[in-house]
Parts: structure tokens; sequence; C-alpha cells
């Protein structure tokens, strides 16, 4: 059974997920977005009280807040991170993309990532993930799903109640709207959903009820600037 715990760090509240299966002492660790060295400190201190060892990093985007622990991981364990490449360039920009976040300190990073392609399976603390390209929030934005776990992690394409934004650079409403309806909805409705920030949801609950993919919300004329209603990037 895959076992799982999230932890919320950053003034962006971004989701940082450490999933390991039973009796396994690898894991696998998701967006690690701690900007503080107490977060560094609580993520390290975990996986030290659980015997948990990274055997990898997935990043559902580039975006700064999801990246921004990677560095030091990569201090204490030699990992490949995962990304898709679409998303280099967001990731070498840092804040820079974002105008109005002047309140963040200058971030850039030269993270070196291994590529990954729509409908890869990576196979990581016992675990096989389906790599499922969604763009629209990012160029390079992905989810991994397993199949086996019922389990979709989501990043910033779909959150409980919500979609990602799509007014950044790179963003595209009409690409995530697709990518949504037609990659991740007709995903098993029982399938847990784990976002990029935010409470946990599934496929079901957001193909009900999600207000953004409802077809009375279709927008008029041209896309809009923007499709989120929480905090975060």
């Amino acid at each position: 059974m895959l076992q799982s715990r999230i932890f919320t760090f950053n003034p962006l509240a971004t989701n940082c997920v450490v999933l390991w299966a039973d009796g396994q002492q690898a894991c696998t660790i998701v967006d690690p977005g701690m900007s503080s060295d107490e977060g560094v400190k609580d993520l390290l201190d975990f996986l030290g009280s659980h015997n948990l060892t990274p055997d990898a990093i997935f990043l559902t985007h580039g975006h700064f807040d999801h990246v921004w622990g990677v560095d030091k991981l990569l201090g204490h364990f030699s990992v490949p991170v995962y990304m898709h490449p679409a998303d280099k360039e967001i990731l070498a920009d840092g804040t820079s993309v974002f105008k109005g976040m002047q309140k963040f300190k200058i971030f850039q990073h030269s993270i070196a990532t291994t590529d990954i392609a729509d409908g890869e399976v990576l196979t990581t603390a016992g675990t096989s993930w389906k790599v499922i390209h969604t763009p629209g929030h990012t160029p390079g934005g992905v989810c991994y799903f397993s199949a086996e776990n019922s389990l979709l992690l989501s990043g910033d394409t779909l959150f409980a109640g919500s979609i990602g934004r799509t007014d950044l650079g790179g963003g595209d409403y009409d690409v995530l709207m697709q990518s949504i309806q037609q990659k991740l909805l007709t995903l098993p409705g029982d399938t847990d959903v784990i976002p990029g920030h935010g409470q946990p949801t599934s496929i079901a609950q957001e193909g009900m009820h999600n207000p953004f993919l409802q077809p009375f919300n279709e927008p008029e004329g041209d896309s809009p600037e923007e499709g989120i209603v929480i905090d975060g990037i």
C-alpha cells in the first residue's frame, strides 16, 4: 500500500508530497518547495524518523514555489530530478517571470533535470507512475498517475474546486482546459487527487462539482487572463 505525507511549504502554500510503499525505505518527493531552513529541517526530520531515503524528485512544473528546496535536498541526496523539458526556460527564469513578485527574493536556479515525456512510465520507490503532459498552466506542466494506487499528483493543473492560473508566461486557458478534459477527467472517478496547492480531492468530485469545468462557465470570446481562485502559482 502506498503511503503519503503532505507538507505545505513557503508563503504560497505549495504542497510537497512524500510517497513510499509499505515495507520500502525508498521514497519519492514531489515538488519540494521549502523556502526556509525550518522547512528543510522538517522534511529531513520526517525522512529520518521514518527511515526513508529519496530515490527521485518529481517536479510537476518549473515555477519557483515548486522547486525552491530542490538544491537543499540535492545537498543531502544524489537523486534524479524529473521535469518536462518544455519548462526549462521557466525554471531558469525563476521569479523574474512573475510581475508583481518583488516581495520574493530573486530566485534563479540551474538545477540539472532529467527529461520526461507524455506517456512515459517512471518506477520509483517501488511504484510505477505514468507521466501525463498537461500544458496550460505552464508549457511543460505534468501530472503523475499511479493506476495501481488510484492516485494522481496534479500539480497546478487541477485543484479542489479550481484550475491552474493561465495569466503567467507560457499559460494558455484553452490548452489547460483541453488538458483537463481530455487527459484528467477521463481517468477513473475514484482516482484521488493531490494538487499543488490546497486540499486533496478526486476526479469524480471535480468532474461533477468544479465550477470551472461546468458547461455554463465557458468564457465568451478569447481566453480569459486567469482561472484560479486560490493563492499560489
